[in-house]
């Protein structure tokens, strides 16, 4: 069977392994991905990131950046083993993509670059593997690069991910002199690609069996018998070393540490091996489902019980229409079949199935269990669901996305552009979990959320190029608002003579402040009919109306009750319509003298960072007008919480991630309206008034 043609032959559990590929921006995922493809033979040349020709980055956004956007599925074959490794970004903004490939993935690999070490996304990825418990791997690429120093580089990761990450192999050479990798089970050298077996190198000689001794100690700890064996001084043989290995992967007491050169293509045989080696197969990790009582339960995953597998990705494809990435957990999905949505309650009729890699699709007529696929055109699937056979129908946890935290403004370019704006937004939320659209009524502004600038700098450029819908982002605006301080009377009297009919209605209203946050409130009190029963609806749609714009800068106007408590009409020429502006005119005359002030919405905020950074990120929030409210440890970072103005954390992902180097993150979320100090608020006022004028 050629190797490009996986689709053809059915894989049991126990022969695949879904993993995920996980590292800092620039460690060399992608270049490491594009190494195992071709050799497993999936493809015939190594394309180069900087070419923009690797298999996994192929979407013209991650061409342009020379970054990774997407997740990617890129399997191949190993050994008679499936491999469905998924490639990820290394981006803090795309950590959407990152939690759905860890969500259906058994095993990692996480890279991290020889010359610069272990960075902040490689603690970011290390922490996600930690939550869902995942056996990795840990590769140190980029041997072959200037300042490559792999025992700086493996202490670094010792100090940050513990005593537990052990080498496996050792470097031979470094930058320009690399040229293969010492194992340290078998105990011999590995020189070149293609690659040569020969002994160990003298000056390598003792290193090599100092961390083997470790290695044999760690592997030997995991079965009583071995240890025995151990500490009788017996040789364990490779076969022993090999199974106990693989056991202390399975449970994460052992992390192999092993090391080569993607783009020189060293290493990535042995990366191969401990991948089909030491990593598990879906057989190994049991299924967590929501049982009836909506408690969390786990199952056996099997092939031989009915259908349950989760939709992990939705992309809209301008060509295909909408694309569904789904794994299989239990049972199997086959071409133009139906299954039951679980998550919906509905009916979905399957068509054609693929195996996807980069951007290929191959037609494929089942995918199994533990296996993963694609189909297009599902009409109500979404990112998160359960498909299901509808006589057992069960539901499989879903992904936990993060919620945006940085949001802009979006303003369509044309009219055209306005016209599809809608349907643009909507697709895109439905493909990307962590971006989210609202509409701000205060300020009539259409606001897209997500994880960062270059996030939403992405999904504009994504908008243009699939939907054709030019937009420009924008810092939104504040939504002030405005009330009073005193009571006030206002009189009005709205009165005109144009021959014939004239107009006529007097209104007297008396405003007071009601406290904060409780909006608006109209009565009246009038007595004797001086103004008819049936014309106060109008007086109180006139102060409605006129409460969308204040006194001071045109702000709505809340927090206030307006009593009407006397007037006069004329019984001809009074009308609803005159009672309307004479409401208007009363409440805009009370306004202005009852000591109006602006309004700005507080928020709650709670940001995480580490210990070492505590002290400038107080002060930056003392700058930004917060209030502390408190602080706690969690571990090496501290829970800062505060409230602050929206005004002033605007932009805040940017700047918690420049204090931090990326390390911090936060939440925030409305808590209430107060009122803007009277220096910032004579600045808003102006500039609204300019705005306005």
């Amino acid at each position: 069977m050629s190797q490009t043609r996986l689709g053809e032959q059915q894989y049991g559990l126990e022969n695949i392994h879904n993993l995920v590929l996980l590292s800092h921006c620039g460690a060399g995922k992608t270049s490491v991905s594009e190494a195992i493809l071709f050799t497993a033979k999936a493809i015939t040349r190594l394309g180069k990131v900087d070419d923009g020709a690797t298999t996994s980055d192929y979407d013209p956004g991650e061409v342009k950046r020379k970054i990774s956007l997407n997740l990617v599925m890129l399997p191949c074959q190993w050994q008679e083993a499936k491999i469905n490794l998924i490639d990820t970004p290394g981006y803090s903004d795309f950590v959407g993509e990152v939690k759905a490939a860890i969500r259906v993935s058994e095993g990692a690999i996480i890279v991290v670059c020889a010359a610069s070490g272990v960075e902040v996304g490689s603690e970011q990825v290390w922490a996600y593997s930690d939550e869902a418990n995942l056996p990795r791997l840990i590769f140190i690429n980029k041997m072959d690069r200037e300042n490559a120093d792999f025992y700086k580089t493996l202490e670094q990761v010792q100090s940050k991910f513990g005593s537990k990450c052990l080498p496996i192999q050792l470097p031979i050479g470094a930058h320009n002199s690399f040229e293969g990798i010492v194992d340290l089970l078998t105990m011999k050298s590995y020189i070149g690609s293609p690659i040569k077996e020969t002994e160990i190198p003298p000056s390598l000689q003792t290193q090599a069996s100092s961390f083997r001794e470790k290695l044999v100690e760690a592997v030997a700890e995991t079965d009583d018998r071995l240890i025995e064996k151990y500490l009788n001084g017996e040789e364990l043989t490779l076969e022993e070393l090999s199974n106990g290995l693989r056991q202390a992967v399975v449970t994460g007491t052992v992390v192999p540490v092993l090391v080569g050169s993607a783009i020189q293509n060293i290493g990535i045989i042995s990366l191969l091996n401990a991948i089909h080696g030491y990593l598990p197969s879906p057989k190994e990790r049991e299924v967590a489902i929501i049982g009836d009582s909506d408690k969390q339960e786990t199952i056996e995953p099997s092939q031989d019980t009915p259908l349950a597998a989760l939709v992990f990705k939705t992309t809209a494809d301008p060509y295909v229409g909408k694309l569904t990435y789904f794994r299989v957990y239990t049972g199997a999905i086959g071409s133009n079949s139906q299954v039951w949505n679980a998550t919906r309650g509905g009916v979905e009729r399957i068509g054609q199935l693929f195996i996807l890699r980069g951007k290929t699709q191959e037609p494929v007529s089942r995918i199994g269990a533990g296996d993963i696929g694609a189909v297009a055109k599902l009409g109500l699937t979404s990112t998160g669901d359960t498909l299901c056979s509808q006589a057992q129908p069960l539901k499989i946890v879903s992904i936990l996305f993060p919620e945006p935290i940085f949001s802009k403004a979006v303003r369509p370019k044309t009219k055209a552009d306005l016209d599809k704006l809608g349907a643009a937004l909507s697709r895109l939320s439905e493909e990307d979990p962590t971006l989210q659209v609202h509409r701000e009524a205060d300020t009539n502004e259409t606001i897209l959320s997500g994880l960062g600038e270059t996030h939403l700098e992405v999904a504009a450029e994504k908008m243009l190029r699939k939907f054709g819908v030019g937009v420009e982002l924008e810092i939104p605006q504040v939504p002030y608002k405005e009330t009073i301080t005193t009571s006030a009377k206002a009189e009005y009297k709205h009165k005109k003579q144009t021959g014939g009919h004239g107009q006529y209605g007097h209104v007297l209203l008396e405003l007071a402040p009601l406290p904060r946050g409780s909006d608006s409130e109209f009565a009246s009190k009038v007595v004797g009919g001086t103004i008819p029963r049936n014309y106060i609806p109008a007086v109180e749609k006139g102060v409605n109306e006129a409460l969308q714009e204040g006194a001071l800068a045109r702000y709505p106007v809340v927090d206030i009750k307006a009593l009407v408590y006397d007037g006069s009409f004329h019984p001809v020429d009074s009308s609803e319509i005159c009672f309307k502006i004479a409401g208007a005119g009363a409440l805009k005359k009370g306004l202005s003298q009852g000591q109006p002030i602006l309004l700005e919405p507080i928020m709650n905020i709670k940001v995480t960072v580490p210990n070492d950074f505590t002290g400038d990120i107080l002060g930056d929030l003392n700058s930004k007008r917060a209030r502390m409210q408190g602080m706690n440890p969690e571990g090496e970072a501290n829970v800062i919480e505060a409230q602050a103005p929206l005004a002033e954390i605007l932009r805040y992902a940017i700047d918690l991630k420049s204090i931090t180097q990326g390390r911090g993150s936060y939440t925030v979320e409305f808590s209430h309206y107060e009122e803007v100090p009277p220096h910032i608020a004579q600045k808003i006022i102006a500039e609204r008034q300019t705005k306005k004028a």
